[in-house]
């Protein structure tokens, strides 16, 4: 599901204008970098946005697709938990803060919102963009390393964007254990990549340690049915380019599918789905192939033909990483 317009809107207007006077050589350059650590190549334990010129090129580059990956983490979230709204949100390491702008997206409201970032040209740039926002005019912006110096104040909602692959073991298993004792509910998003989803299933495990209950995507809070080097669980955003976006791209087309992996997990009640789509939806004449995970810890393909009817209909309008109702339910 795609973030609300007028959220989309608001962000692009904000974002525009960020590389006026950059050379476009060193915003293409600053790019490739920055396209090697958000796929997870490079940990480190110095910021990957060094200046304003990294920083306005990250922002035009990366920021409306971790805004479409983590709003539709969040919407799976909500869902399963329909009567919960955060009362307070900490973002780690949220640079130029998408992860902000998706959860003021996703809940109405005013709230008390913290970013924490070792990188102060990210952190500045993130002040200056979120002004723009009514939502997030008195958000909080500290910068903080992101390791074993980490300290979290209990907050509702901890979310932790494109970071894990960032850092270290070591520190990984420090922020997410950070996040757990701090939150009432965790979201961890990372690339959808073999390597992300790996990092979100270790995450996964150590909430579940912790006490805390899967609300998505999973249906259940058992182990994973996925065998580890075989497959991947991951999903796609798609995302509308603005000619901002398509010039600092080098690409032409007016959409890109950002894929992702997530772990969304609360120490509260949850309402998971019953199953969830975890491949795009195979359409053909008469009859939509649906690969499913399921609450029993399985995957398994579902064939809905014509002669379901109503569920047929259904069929053919699920989009990856949906719920999908059990047969007796429909």
């Amino acid at each position: 599901m795609n973030a609300p317009a007028s959220a989309t809107d608001t962000l692009r207007t904000a974002l525009a204008g960020l590389l006026a006077g950059l050379p476009p050589k060193q915003a293409a350059q600053a790019v490739d970098r920055l396209i090697a650590n958000y796929r997870g190549r490079t940990p480190t334990h110095a910021p990957v946005l060094r200046d304003r010129s990294d920083v306005a090129a990250y922002a035009a580059y990366r920021m409306p697709a971790t805004f479409e990956a983590v709003c539709a983490a969040l919407d799976a979230f909500a869902d399963a938990v329909p009567e919960w709204t955060p009362a307070s949100h900490v973002d780690i390491g949220g640079g130029t803060g998408a992860a902000t702008w998706a959860v003021s997206a996703t809940w109405d409201g005013e709230r008390p919102v913290t970013v924490l970032d070792w990188a102060e040209p990210a952190l500045a740039l993130g002040r200056e963009i979120a002004a723009t926002n009514p939502a997030l005019k008195s958000a909080e912006w500290h910068r903080s390393r992101i390791g074993a110096a980490l300290t979290i104040e209990s907050t509702d909602l901890v979310t932790i964007s494109y970071v894990l692959g960032e850092l270290t073991e070591a520190d990984r298993t420090v922020v997410v254990d950070a996040a757990a004792a701090a939150a009432q509910a965790v979201v961890i998003i990372e690339p959808g990549t073999p390597d992300g989803y790996t990092r979100v299933i270790d995450a996964r495990d150590r909430l579940i340690a912790a006490g805390f209950r899967i609300a998505a995507p999973c249906p259940h809070s058992a182990a994973c049915p996925i065998v580890p080097g075989e497959d991947w669980c991951h999903f796609s955003a798609r995302v509308s380019r603005s000619s901002l976006h398509r010039q600092v791209k080098g690409g032409s087309l007016p959409y890109e599918d950002e894929k992702f992996s997530y772990v969304a997990a609360a120490r509260f009640p949850v309402a998971p789905v019953p199953t969830r789509v975890v491949r795009k939806p195979q359409i053909r004449k008469g009859q939509v192939l649906l690969d499913l995970c399921g609450p029993d810890e399985s995957l398994h393909r579902e064939t809905v033909t014509k002669r379901h009817g109503p569920l047929y209909k259904a069929a053919r309008d699920t989009e990856w990483g949906d719920g999908w109702p059990l047969p007796e339910s429909t």
